[in-house]
């Protein structure tokens, strides 16, 4: 049984020492303290009678209240493909959608083809690789879901 709850500033320790061997390659730099110490309320943390079972990383942009941002997600490998994933995604929409949220974002690097596979599967359109995005040579796909066009009354988290 998966338990999910709002994170907590203090969920950040747990979650950095396991999100490297998660992805078998150093992204931590990737998740910097002050997302939960500023999003936590947006963000989700995933337990189950092993610990830590996953997490999601998500705001609404101050800038462009109309858009919410899924910034990472990250599932324990032996609870990969059961859609832990997914609830925490669709969880996140409903919770955007009822804060005003119209657009869903995320990114992702153009030779993460796991990831784009995901996110399409959950109905975002990826651009092709947008070159330069995050600097010089770092080109990212952008992915999009519109929220406006999703029926209400889902359940959130």
């Amino acid at each position: 049984m998966v338990g999910i709850r709002v994170a907590r500033p203090d969920d950040y320790d747990r979650i950095i020492t396991v999100v490297d061997e998660w992805w078998g390659r150093p992204v931590s730099s990737s998740l910097p303290r002050l997302f939960l110490d500023l999003f936590w309320t947006t963000s989700r943390v995933a337990d189950d009678d092993q610990g830590l079972a996953g997490f999601l990383v998500a705001f609404m942009s101050p800038a462009q209240p109309q858009v919410g941002y899924l910034h990472f997600v990250g599932i324990r490998p032996d609870r990969r493909r059961t859609g832990l994933a997914r609830t925490l995604y669709e969880g996140f929409a409903s919770y955007a959608q009822g804060q005003g949220c119209q657009d869903l974002r995320a990114i992702t690097a153009p030779d993460n083809r796991d990831s784009i596979r995901f996110h399409e599967h959950l109905g975002f359109t990826a651009s092709a690789p947008v070159a330069d995005f995050n600097g010089p040579g770092r080109a990212m796909v952008i992915f999009r879901r519109n929220l406006s066009k999703e029926p209400d009354g889902a359940p959130s988290l």
